[in-house]
């Protein structure tokens, strides 16, 4: 813990201003140890200015490794994880280790501020909202995403269930910090994310519907700073010709995009979409497809709404200069999600010379209304929302959980934490195709057609069922 201590202390002394704790020229004063820090003037100035640093830069390495752990991204780079597109996920993974050191940041850095720094110098409310968030999104991601972690540091191993209600306890907390409707709609959003998960339906639904009542248009995002080297590692991996996506959401790609050589884009940790996701959801849930039309209908109005970035160049991404496999690259191929879907236009966007691409950063989908009004079975309004979900969340992370998958408590962890043995085994669903099915696809370069493999979201509905997916079922 004192090892901890002082590796998110230099984080904390990064985002210092003080002064007195900094040498001229800006160079940090090695002899500063944790005592003079904590009575320093501007102490939780620093470390909410450190937590932020390390927040966005520990959610920019899970989203990395996230994306290509589901069908949204196949790593076609020797760069990065090699194991999770298998998926391959071994308690001994040093990935697996990292995803997991970036919760235990996060709530041990938010825990740091709110006990020991504030014994010192009490945090303004601004500054314990954004600390019990942090802490809180921390916890989410430990919930949704493995099988079991300490729920503090040197604490036993518990169960991700356990995980969502600490998330759903500190998000109590940071609601009474809020001040603002846009602070409320986050914390009410990420509540309703904790209570799905755990197939409250009721307790999701309630929580969806106040996160509108305070914003029918939030978005909440961790951001980077480019010209200081705070850099979005995910970025790195899908604004370059790391990781390719899945041929049906090309559209989409790349969410984090850079036009001047510091730009750094944000990465969204929540956002009004997932209310209204929620809430179709339940109504298909309770057999309600007219409601659930209606619903998703006023989802589709929103993510029209957003922003569009225009005329980005992406000419140096060819689709086909990776080490692994080639990925159609003109606008006149035509893509289904299986053998049995029907082809669709417009999922390939031209990036060659002198094309110039249009991305919409905060939200996309290539489901129209008149999708929505054709929907006539539960089924396959079903699938439309979960295609939707993965179109929404691209880049963020969040696919993984939708799938069911979860990773194992590392091996060092394991190691130490109380019942650890019990968790050091991924979950991986039996019907989640192996050895790279989820990103699986064949070319037909004479008909111009992509034919993808697995429409996960398809089989995600037929096995529904499932304890390990579609919550509300």
């Amino acid at each position: 813990m004192r090892f901890l201590h002082h590796t998110l202390l230099s984080a904390a002394l990064l985002g210092l201003n003080a002064c007195q704790l900094v040498q001229p020229e800006s160079i940090v004063n090695p002899n500063v140890d944790e005592d003079t820090f904590l009575r320093s003037a501007d102490a939780m100035d620093a470390w909410v200015a450190g937590t932020r640093m390390k927040t966005a830069t520990a959610i920019g390495k899970w989203c990395q490794f996230a994306e290509i752990l589901s069908d949204n991204y196949f790593n076609n780079h020797s760069r990065s994880s090699k194991a999770f597109d298998f998926p391959r996920l071994l308690h001994t993974d040093t990935d697996i280790a990292t995803m997991q050191r970036s919760v235990a940041t996060l709530r041990e850095m938010a825990d740091y501020g709110l006990t020991t720094v504030a014994a010192r110098q009490a945090p303004t409310r601004s500054q314990q909202f954004e600390l019990y968030s942090i802490k809180a999104y921390g916890q989410l991601l430990a919930g949704e995403t493995f099988t079991g972690l300490p729920l503090q540091s040197g604490g036993e191993a518990r169960p991700w269930a356990d995980h969502l209600r600490a998330a759903l306890h500190t998000l109590a907390q940071a609601r009474a910090s809020a001040d603002s409707a846009s602070q409320r709609a986050f914390v009410a959003t990420l509540a309703a994310r904790a209570w799905r998960m755990l197939g409250q339906k009721d307790s999701a639904v309630a929580m969806a519907r106040e996160a509108l009542a305070q914003s029918s248009d939030f978005v909440r995002q961790v951001s980077f700073d480019g010209e200081n080297n705070v850099n979005n590692a995910a970025q790195e991996a899908i604004w370059g010709t790391w990781f390719q996506p899945l041929p049906r959401l090309d559209f989409l790609d790349p969410k984090y995009f850079q036009r001047t050589s510091t730009e750094q884009r944000p990465i969204t940790l929540a956002k009004a979409e997932e209310a209204w996701l929620i809430l179709a959801e339940a109504q298909l849930a309770e057999a309600d497809l007219t409601g659930a039309k209606a619903t998703l209908g006023r989802l589709l109005q929103l993510v029209n709404s957003r922003p569009v970035a225009k005329g980005v160049n992406d000419q140096l991404e060819k689709r086909d200069n990776g080490m692994y496999r080639v990925y159609p690259k003109r606008a006149d191929y035509r893509v289904r999600a299986s053998a049995s879907d029907s082809l669709r236009s417009g999922l390939i966007v031209d990036r060659q010379a002198p094309a110039l691409i249009d991305i919409p950063y905060i939200s996309g989908t290539s489901v129209t209304q008149s999708m929505i009004d054709g929907l006539a079975t539960h089924d396959a309004a079903l699938e439309l929302l979960y295609l939707m979900r993965q179109e929404i969340f691209f880049g963020e992370g969040r696919r993984v959980a939708d799938l069911g998958i979860r990773l194992p408590l590392c091996e060092v962890e394991a190691a130490h934490a109380a019942h650890g043995e019990d968790y050091t085994e991924a979950r991986i669903p039996a019907f989640i195709p192996t050895n790279q099915g989820m990103d699986d696809f064949t070319i037909d370069e004479e008909t111009r057609t992509v034919t993808v493999t697995h429409n996960m979201n398809r089989v995600l509905v037929k096995n529904r069922q499932a304890d390990s997916v579609v919550p509300f079922e």
